[in-house]
């Protein structure tokens, strides 16, 4: 057996609206949740808001963060909480926290993935969308959980401010903390990840990269090459490279997928060294194309990614859709956001339960036994069926 529900509240934080909401769940659900996800705007009281529904629920098995939107069953909503719990008697769910995620943070994904079970077959994990390298927690996590246990997740937004985000653990507001919640038993999953992003023009070799930052294209100042290529928009960035991010082309983003592009989304520029920072990490020596995309293509490629998770499931029935989309997709769209849940609707129907939110970053595997990444500007989806 495998239940799931999701409930939503736009009341103010406080100790009786996580009681009120974690009541709702248990009524939806019929049990108290195994396990519960929790995502909502950053605002004053979020230590009572946990406190409330730990105090339902009555054990640790809580997780989620702060966002740039919430999404649930009910839609895209902003300012709100959402609340989801997984009923199951074949199920089980390990939490695990590490803090001081900045001081390094493949150690901190080595260390996420030694508290968790060796039964584990699932990890979701949402960081520090500010603190964190999500590449780095990746390498951490996969060299120690091996390439085989999928990872989906996405980091922590703090409502567009970029100054600091929360992540939830039982009733523990964290900050610059890894926190993850691994599944194991009976159960299947599928993913799905698409962007609607499409490469224009010929691919550029990196010849000068360090992390996230980028310093020369094909052996050229990389803002040289980026602002040519936007022309009249370039006195725009970086607020304008949302909608031209750089796809990865070769092996260090390519996951066998040939219209797949791995997203790395404009952070900043400087404009007297010529450089870009980006979200994730871009390699020395990788080729890059520059893409762009329009509201059609963006929305396309959620319902694409929705039909993926479907079909990974593999005629299991699904129980619970997991949704965690970039908050440069919520940029691009404006007034469309909503149609990204609308898309996920028309794959799974109106009924399923919906959990996720807007992201500063996502983590997700491209295709059934491949490695999981870290994206920008992605729409991933994580279906888990009984």
């Amino acid at each position: 057996m495998l239940k799931a529900a999701t409930v939503t509240s736009k009341d103010f934080f406080s100790k009786n609206t996580g009681r009120a909401l974690a009541e709702d769940l248990v009524e939806k659900t019929g049990d108290k949740p195994k396990a519960c996800w929790l995502f909502c705007s950053p605002g004053p009281g979020l230590e009572d808001l946990l406190l409330g529904v730990h105090d339902v629920i009555g054990h640790e098995e809580i997780i989620g963060c702060t966002t740039d939107g919430e999404i649930s069953a009910a839609g895209f909503t902003t300012g709100s909480t959402v609340l989801a719990g997984i009923v199951s008697d074949k199920m089980d769910f390990h939490l695990a926290v590490v803090t001081d995620l900045s001081n390094d943070p493949q150690e901190a994904g080595i260390k996420l993935a030694r508290l968790m079970p060796s039964t584990v077959r699932h990890v979701q994990i949402f960081s520090d969308g500010l603190t964190g390298n999500g590449c780095a927690i990746l390498r951490g996590l996969t060299v120690t959980l091996g390439k085989q246990v999928p990872i989906c997740g996405g980091t922590a937004g703090d409502a567009g401010e970029f100054r600091r985000t929360f992540q939830f653990a039982g009733p523990r507001v964290l900050s610059d903390a890894l926190v993850g919640i691994g599944f194991s038993g009976d159960f299947s999953i599928g993913t799905g990840v698409r962007s609607g992003w499409s490469p224009i023009g010929i691919a550029k070799k990196v010849t000068r990269a360090e992390g996230n930052v980028v310093y020369e294209l094909n052996g050229q100042r990389a803002l040289d090459v980026y602002e040519r290529f936007l022309g009249k928009h370039a006195d725009k960035l970086p607020a304008v490279g949302v909608e031209y991010p750089f796809g990865l082309v070769n092996e260090a983003g390519d996951a066998g997928d040939e219209d797949y592009h791995l997203l790395r989304a404009t952070m900043s520029v400087n404009r007297q060294e010529g450089s870009i920072t980006f979200a994730g990490e871009i390699p020395e020596g990788s080729m890059v194309r520059l893409t762009c995309g329009d509201h059609s293509s963006v929305l396309d490629a959620t319902e694409q990614a929705a039909a993926l998770a479907l079909r990974g499931l593999q005629g299991r029935s699904p129980a619970i859709v997991f949704f965690f989309s970039c908050m440069a997709r919520r940029i691009v769209l404006g007034r469309r956001t909503g149609e990204e849940v609308e898309r996920i609707t028309s794959i799974f129907g109106s009924e399923l339960p919906i959990v996720g939110f807007y992201t500063y970053g996502e983590f997700c595997r491209v295709k059934c036994e491949g490695p999981s990444l870290f994206h920008n500007e992605t729409a991933t989806v994580s279906v888990i069926g009984a």
